[in-house]
């Protein structure tokens, strides 16, 4: 499969902090586990958590990157986030512009 063929994904999480998500951006993108991040903050989220509802300033943070990194990203993120149990939730990026994918998929794998 050739890169600009190569499935992307985009993954979420939120965090407390708007130096947490930089952190966490940082990192990965270093590691090379996505080819970018970017924060957007803050957010209101409603949830529910240890049996009562509560609301909570967050950032998210959505990072690109590709199918075969996911497994290691998400490793990544559950051992580096400082929740007990994060949102790392991966969508599938059904079309991109082939010049995009093809950057995020030699970005990842260090081309």
């Amino acid at each position: 499969m050739t890169p600009v063929e190569r499935p992307i994904l985009t993954v979420l999480t939120t965090v407390d902090a708007a130096e947490v998500a930089q952190d966490l951006a940082r990192g990965a993108v270093e590691a090379r586990l996505a080819a970018c991040a970017q924060i957007g903050g803050p957010v209101t989220s409603v949830y529910r958590w240890e049996g009562e509802v509560r609301t909570a300033e967050e950032w998210q943070v959505v990072f690109k990157t590709t199918e075969d990194a996911y497994p290691a990203l998400e490793a990544h993120l559950l051992a580096a986030h400082p929740y007990d149990t994060p949102e790392v939730i991966a969508t599938p990026v059904v079309r991109a512009a082939a010049g995009y994918r093809a950057w995020a998929a030699a970005e990842v794998r260090g081309e």
